[in-house]
């Protein structure tokens, strides 16, 4: 397959404003932004880069400082080919687990604070869900252990849930996956061919923008508003899945990243609307129960259609280690995916299914005491930003696992990379968009103690007022792509 090729007026728009006067050497800052693309999946594997020549033209360096900056990612296992070669992008081989500071930066701090993954460890009731089901195991080892659609006990639970939540389910309807992300691959590959149109709303969760791409499908943005309003465009969607959209993925309960949530006034427009068409609407409700401001039944839809289908999962609710998920559908569909799975993986694990199934019956005992410790870290988190970032704009979210921060210029990815140096890791706002979106936007999670919290807001502020300080007064920031 040839590899792609990334083109100097693209790698350009993608690095954004990667260069403040101060911040170090020039070859040393543009490896550290190309090095963050990379990782971030803004510039694919294996993609071939512009020639050390004519990226030097473009960005109106010497070639010098770009060789620098290439030779540094070789070296480092982000570049492939020799000095004079097509320079590829790629991953760093070492055998064996890697510190994530020298993804990242070098000279960055051994005590890095990583913000990337808005999840919460593990309590204590997920060891005592392990011990119960190792309890439960040997009655299953007779048996071959192959279920395609999941073990039924835990597919009683899960419809079980669903009944609590107004919307009466039967086992049936239930396929249980390696998460909820797993099963937008199954979904995606026995729906969705090479060039479908896949509507998703704008921002939206990285993995999923990634897993329709692999799967071939042209993703087809819908802005969220952003003019103070709190909905979606339902009107925008409609139009969307209209053009021939096989599905639309979209996040409606404490939205990934905004936090922001579909009300049950919208979500009936919105299938009112699609009536007539024959997109397959794809909810992701892994975030449903993590409501903060409210009563957590509010964001419990009982909206239905068999041209529905929702994702669950207990990652972000219970532990992102707990790699358990499930596909709620109408039987035909779950039947079509329980057939066509067997080509890419032959089920779950006995033996956490089990566990989910424990945690499930708890009667939400887990999620109570929860919902207040995220509520409190929200408030702290908030507070904090507002104190050392006051030009700042953080809505509170009313659920969810993080703060969708507005940047009072399109600074996101430079801000990164300086952040890198502080020892602070950062998920890029560009990374929850297409096109270089979301330059004056960064995802920053609550899901920390709140020590932990204080020192990644004084890293931050340091990052922040090193590169507003390193900015020429009255010049203007350009944006890696629109701004939303």
């Amino acid at each position: 397959m040839t590899p792609r090729l990334i083109r100097p007026v693209s790698l350009i728009r993608h690095l954004g404003v990667w260069r403040a006067p101060g911040a170090g050497p020039a070859w040393r800052q543009l490896a550290g932004a190309l090095r963050l693309l990379i990782l971030d999946g803004r510039l694919p594997l294996e993609a071939r880069l512009p020639g050390e020549r004519e990226l030097a033209q473009a960005l109106g360096l010497s070639r010098t400082t770009v060789s620098a900056a290439y030779g540094s990612l070789r070296d480092e296992g982000f570049l492939t080919g020799g000095q004079g070669a097509a320079a590829r992008t790629g991953l760093p081989s070492t055998p064996g687990p890697r510190p994530v500071r020298s993804t990242l930066d070098p000279e960055a701090p051994e005590d890095l604070i990583d913000l990337t993954s808005a999840v919460l460890p593990a309590d204590a009731n997920v060891h005592a869900a392990y011990v119960r089901a190792l309890e439960r195991l040997p009655a299953r080892l007779p048996g071959h252990g192959y279920e395609s659609a999941g073990l039924e006990e835990l597919r009683e639970a899960v419809a079980a849930h669903y009944g609590r939540r107004g919307l009466p389910t039967s086992p049936g309807q239930i396929l249980i996956t390696h998460g909820a992300h797993n099963g937008l691959v199954h979904l995606l590959r026995l729906m969705v061919r090479p060039g479908d149109p896949v509507v998703i709303d704008h921002p939206t969760y990285p993995q999923a923008l990634d897993a329709i791409l692999a799967a071939g499908g042209r993703p087809l943005p819908v802005a969220l508003p952003d003019n103070g309003e709190e909905g979606w465009d339902i009107e925008g969607l409609a139009s969307a899945c209209r053009s021939g959209a096989a599905m639309a993925y979209l996040v409606v309960d404490h939205h990934n990243p905004t936090g922001r949530l579909m009300r049950a006034a919208e979500r009936n427009r919105l299938l009112t609307a699609l009536k007539g068409t024959q997109t397959l609407l794809v909810l992701d409700e892994t975030l449903v129960e993590l409501t903060l401001s409210g009563d957590p039944a509010v964001s419990a839809s009982t909206v239905d259609s068999p041209r529905i289908v929702r994702l669950g999962s207990m990652s972000k609710s219970v532990w992102g280690g707990l790699r358990i998920g499930w596909i709620r559908a109408d039987r035909a569909v779950i039947q079509r995916l329980s057939q066509s799975r067997a080509s890419l993986d032959l089920g779950v694990p006995v033996l956490e299914q089990l566990a989910a199934a424990e945690l499930l019956t708890d009667g939400g005992a887990a999620l109570s005491l929860r919902r207040p410790l995220l509520r409190a870290r929200r408030d702290h988190l908030l507070k904090r930003l507002g104190e050392a970032l006051p030009d700042w704009v953080c809505p509170r979210p009313v659920g969810g696992l993080s703060v969708w921060a507005q940047l009072p210029a399109p600074i996101c990815s430079a801000l990164t990379v300086a952040a890198a140096a502080e020892g602070l890791r950062l998920a890029a706002g560009p990374r929850f968009g297409v096109d270089g979106a979301f330059e004056r936007r960064l995802r920053l999670p609550y899901t920390l103690p709140e020590e932990r919290l204080d020192e990644a807001v004084e890293r931050l502020a340091r990052a922040a007022g090193k590169l507003a300080g390193a900015r020429p007064p009255g010049r203007r920031q350009v944006a890696d792509g629109p701004v939303y």
